[in-house]
């Protein structure tokens, strides 16, 4: 991933107390704060920090090349980010050939876990994914086993297993889980609405 700039956008998602924003250049120090904060990076299974400035830049400008990056905001308030990006891991692109495939990855501060924020963030971007963007899939990659916190933020969007994947001996958790849904399913259950 190479750096430049973040490839800005405009698109800002709303549903209640809940916004996504763009990130901006001037959102780095709080990224990088919860980069590497030990229980965000923990529940994430992000066992390759602690990140410099400059690491966190370099990977999420690349990042942004592929994605829409947000700022999550509960009541006004930075609380994490998130983003929606095509996807990128071969064994999914491998399974679904010609298939618009998206992945969503999102971080929260732990002083605001257990209050909907994740859920809601996640709703806003399958949305956005299905509407705006016209995936057929959305993805949540790697939810290990141990972060069931995470496993029913994503189910109470409407995620269910995929797929679970074996973790090496050295990780946390002995196993993760990639969770879909599909465009078909979301279109479907607003007509049943």
């Amino acid at each position: 991933m190479t750096g430049g700039r973040l490839r800005t956008h405009e698109v800002r998602l709303r549903s209640g107390r809940v916004t996504l924003r763009p990130l901006t250049e001037d959102d780095w120090d709080m990224v990088v704060g919860w980069w590497n904060d030990p229980e965000i990076a923990a529940d994430a299974d992000a066992n390759e920090g602690p990140y410099s400035l400059g690491q966190v830049q370099e990977i999420m400008r690349g990042i942004s090349r592929s994605a829409f990056c947000f700022i999550i905001e509960f009541e006004g308030r930075p609380v994490g980010e998130c983003w929606l990006q095509e996807m990128n891991l071969e064994r999914v692109l491998r399974k679904n050939p010609g298939l618009d495939c998206r992945r969503i990855d999102i971080e929260i501060e732990k002083a605001d876990w257990g209050r909907g924020i994740g859920t809601a963030a996640i709703r806003l971007l399958v949305e956005f994914g299905f509407r705006s963007e016209g995936a057929d899939a959305i993805f949540a990659m790697d939810v290990a086993d141990d972060n069931p916190r995470s496993r029913r933020a994503f189910e109470k969007a409407g995620f269910e297993l995929y797929d679970t994947v074996p973790q090496p001996s050295v990780a946390r958790a002995s196993v993760s889980h990639d969770m879909i849904i599909w465009s078909k399913r979301y279109v479907g259950s607003l007509a049943a609405e």
